[in-house]
């Protein structure tokens, strides 16, 4: 799963949103790394749209512009949950490898 598709399903984990509000809720859980351009947003939600992981949750118009709702599906809720534990497994890993002593000495 890709970053961009982790956060987004993240960022739906608490309540439907909008695009513009996936892409403020990604910026605030990622601390400002992530900033999503609307091609990025919209071609990972309909990859997460074909993979059942999120659904359309209900159109609005707002100030004469369209906005669509997206919710994460309960399918999209386990793979963010499967995700979450693969990373933590994986920094596990990391910090252990990370703290061995050095091979061979130095230099």
């Amino acid at each position: 799963m890709s970053e961009q598709a982790y956060l987004v399903l993240l960022a739906l984990s608490d309540q439907p949103r909008h695009g513009y509000g996936i892409v403020q809720e990604v910026l605030a859980i990622s601390a400002g790394d992530v900033r999503l351009a609307a091609g990025t947003l919209y071609g990972v939600l309909d990859r997460l749209l074909l993979a059942g992981l999120v659904a359309e949750d209900r159109e609005e118009i707002v100030d004469g512009r369209l906005r669509r709702y997206y919710l994460l599906t309960p399918e999209g809720g386990s793979a963010a949950s499967a995700e979450t534990a693969r990373l933590a497994a994986l920094a596990r890993r990391g910090r252990q490898v990370l703290g061995r002593p050095a091979l061979g000495g130095a230099g």
